[in-house]
């Protein structure tokens, strides 16, 4: 598909499909969904076991062959958590397991298919324990990148990023860049430079989201239901 051939319509109905249904099936799952969450294709987000936290002004992007999955699975009663802070972002194949807790503060950008876990989930002699687990703690604005793994007892400071596959078992400081298996600091970033964040693109969020709608009528000018209806049934090239 080379553009978007739905109507406005159209695609403010299949916006407000993707909020009901977050709404109404994913919020009953969990501990709290904080406001101005988007989620695109939510049917594709899976949650078991919580308590699972999401903070205000959440992205999460899922899509069918890389679907998100955040799961808490407690070695004891009243152990593992999974909270997530305000304005992060999660995309396509994340999967976040707890057994102890996993705490990601605010601003946090989680790349296509990385892996946050804070349990072995065996043991490396009796492979029907749970293993080893100890808590994860993601700093504020942490950039994790593409198919990086964390693995337990890994704490990561603020603004710290991750490069992608890169597979973390030691902490890593804040202001740093971390690559490799396993991970090291390759550059240290200036904690005087400025830092532009999520939050900064949420401070106004009406005008974000009028600007938005403004943008999606302007993309989507000229279409109409039949041609979006010939696109899908009878596609030619240059669509």
């Amino acid at each position: 598909m080379i553009k978007d051939h739905r109507p406005y319509g159209v695609k403010k109905a299949y916006l407000k499909l993707q909020k009901f249904y977050a709404n109404h099936f994913l919020r009953p799952q969990m501990a709290h969904l904080g406001k101005g969450f988007s989620f695109m294709r939510p049917w594709h987000v899976e949650l078991f076991g919580g308590p699972i936290r999401i903070g205000s002004y959440a992205t999460v992007i899922a899509t069918p062959d890389k679907k998100i999955r955040l799961s808490v699975w407690p070695a004891e009663a009243g152990r593992g958590h999974i909270t997530i802070g305000d304005y992060c972002l999660i995309c396509p194949g994340v999967r976040i397991s707890s057994a102890e807790g996993v705490t990601m503060a605010d601003n946090c950008m989680i790349a296509n298919g990385a892996y946050i876990t804070d349990s072995d989930w065996h043991g490396i002699y009796n492979r029907l324990s749970f293993g080893r687990a100890r808590a994860v703690t993601v700093e504020k604005n942490v950039w994790i990148g593409d198919s990086a793994i964390v693995c337990k007892g890994v704490t990561i400071g603020e603004n710290s990023i991750i490069g992608a596959g890169a597979i973390v078992v030691d902490s890593v400081p804040a202001n740093c860049v971390a690559a490799g298996n396993p991970a090291r600091v390759v550059k240290r970033l200036d904690p005087a430079e400025p830092f532009t964040t999520r939050a900064q693109f949420f401070s106004d969020s009406a005008r974000l989201a009028r600007d938005f709608m403004a943008w999606e009528q302007a993309m989507l000018h000229g279409n109409t239901l039949f041609g979006w209806l010939r696109h899908l049934l009878f596609p030619v090239r240059g669509d």
